[in-house]
């Protein structure tokens, strides 16, 4: 009821068990809170907030447009509501090292788990488009050290994002690895990789934790969690999937309303009223006030 009675400091706690634990764990995209709720009920270890999903969500390109505000309010609402860790998209840091050191102690306060923060530069560019542009290793990593050492909580978790790969080359991107980690990064996460070899190489460069971006309609294949613990991934994303899921599915129900006056073709798809009142746990609150509830949930239908 309300929020996650478990902690912030508990969830970072996890995450980093989770990363240690030799295992892939899958982290799907929430794109509301009540999203993070059904991820969490059905099994996963963790939650991910895309940067490109919070931009999207206000109509927004993925291009560097969201404030630290937006996305440090938004990414608090979604980590509340579930008992996982919740890792979020930094992306560049919002600003200059001082501005990163900010939005680290923000991120803190907002209750989430770990973030990442990348090497683009500002206005980035989704890092499975064309035409990114890199900075410099001495800003990047001044990026990451900035962060790793503005954080009070020692447990959370600072990935560094680095797109270089697309722009330099397989090498690159080692190198450009090993210097984040150097920096302070507690994860690297290598975005865009155009195949299983090229996890390998960051595998080989780093002794720290990787991420594994399944995006859909990428740069990579959609490779399984079997796939990725192949080559040493320790945890895997798929940040748009259940925005894509659920916006495509609105499309359809609008066409059918316009073009048959009537949403009845669609009921059958949608969430049943007592399924979503399961998930939002109404039955909690009438327990606890019968004020706040006061009428029965109906059956499953």
């Amino acid at each position: 009821m309300l929020y996650s009675n478990v902690t912030p400091e508990q969830k970072r706690v996890k995450l980093r068990e989770l990363l240690a634990s030799g295992t892939v764990q899958q982290f799907p995209g929430a794109f509301n809170p009540l999203s993070a709720r059904l991820i969490e009920e059905k099994g996963f270890a963790g939650v991910y907030i895309s940067g490109a999903v919070l931009a999207n969500d206000l109509g927004l390109p993925d291009i560097g447009l969201t404030t630290l505000t937006e996305v440090a309010t938004r990414a608090g609402q979604i980590a509340r509501m579930t008992d996982l860790p919740s890792l979020v998209d930094a992306d560049t840091g919002f600003g200059e090292p001082m501005n990163v050191a900010r939005t680290i102690q923000e991120l803190e306060n907002a209750g989430l788990a770990g973030c990442h923060i990348e090497d683009q530069f500002n206005p980035k560019r989704c890092g499975h488009l064309d035409g990114k542009n890199v900075v410099d290793s001495d800003t990047a990593t001044k990026r990451i050290r900035a962060a790793a050492d503005a954080r009070r909580d020692l447990n959370f978790l600072i990935m560094a994002r680095t797109d270089i790969r697309a722009t330099d080359g397989i090498q690159a991107a080692q190198d450009r690895a090993k210097a984040l980690v150097d920096a302070g990064a507690d994860a690297i996460f290598p975005e865009a990789m155009a195949d299983l070899s090229e996890f390998q190489a960051i595998r080989d460069a780093v002794d720290v934790p990787i991420l594994a971006n399944m995006t859909e309609f990428g740069k990579s294949d959609l490779f399984t969690v079997d796939q990725l613990q192949g080559v040493g991934v320790n945890m895997v994303i798929y940040p748009v999937t259940l925005l894509r899921i659920a916006m495509g599915a609105a499309e359809r129900t609008l066409e059918s309303i316009k073009a048959a006056g009537t949403q009845e073709a669609e009921v059958e798809n949608m969430l049943t009223r007592a399924r979503l009142y399961e998930l939002v746990d109404y039955e909690a609150y009438n327990q606890f006030d019968t004020g706040v509830f006061n009428f029965q949930v109906p059956g499953v239908r």
